[in-house]
């Protein structure tokens, strides 16, 4: 990848193998981030697990305590009285059939995350080509496959965020804006190390956090020295 003449001057004097701890590596990347835009920052896990083991899954959702700075549309797939309970607390979009069918046929993905009633996921789990990928599809554990229509979208929209690992076995996950204080960073950070934390498996052996990076959309990876986070 070529870089710029702006990213070449960002790091020339940064050490890229240094270690920081968590409100060490929120300062530095703000540091190394001077993009016009406001930059979203996002924390990186490598974890010593092995994914396509189902007892070494790491999976769940966490409301940030400072929420991440982006607001999302929500599609939330429900019928009668659940599909007028989520209207009412303000879904994004509503359907059933209507909405896969939408999304199957039109190839229509304008929303951010999707919700769905347990009796929904027969015509939901038929969308998995294409929610899968793309990191949508509802799961129980993300509390996104639910009655409680309305706790999941009051979630959502106040900065909850989904982890979960990757075929490489890595977590990526939002922890808010560069205009974020450092402050509000590194609480979002430290929750989101909590959950991940709390949800190690009991199958997993040796040492939890590989690696854990820190990076805005243009700067390069702050890391974490692991040993603070045990």
């Amino acid at each position: 990848m070529k870089r710029s003449k702006r990213y070449k001057a960002i790091v020339e004097n940064f050490n890229k193998q240094e270690l920081f701890d968590v409100a060490g590596a929120v300062s530095k990347v703000k540091e190394l981030s001077n993009a016009k835009f406001d930059e979203t920052i996002e924390m990186h896990f490598r974890l010593g697990v092995d994914g396509r083991h189902a007892d070494q899954q790491v999976r769940g959702a966490i409301v940030l305590p400072h929420g991440t700075g982006k607001s999302k549309k929500v599609l939330v797939f429900a019928k009668g009285p659940k599909a007028e309970e989520a209207t009412a607390a303000g879904a994004d979009f509503v359907g059933a059939e209507d909405m896969a069918e939408k999304i199957q046929k039109e190839g229509w993905f304008e929303f951010d995350a999707v919700v769905a009633t347990p009796d929904m996921m027969g015509d939901v789990r038929r969308l998995g080509k294409g929610l899968g990928p793309k990191g949508l599809m509802p799961n129980p554990k993300a509390g996104t496959v639910t009655m409680d229509i309305e706790k999941a979208l009051a979630d959502i929209k106040a900065g909850e965020v989904e982890y979960r690992l990757d075929k490489a076995n890595i977590i990526h996950v939002i922890i808010g804006k560069k205009s974020f204080t450092d402050e509000q960073l590194v609480a979002n950070a430290n929750a989101i190390i909590g959950a991940i934390a709390k949800a190690k498996p009991a199958a997993a052996k040796g040492q939890y956090f590989k690696s854990v990076t820190v990076a805005s959309t243009m700067s390069p990876g702050v890391k974490i020295n692991t040993a603070t986070l045990v």
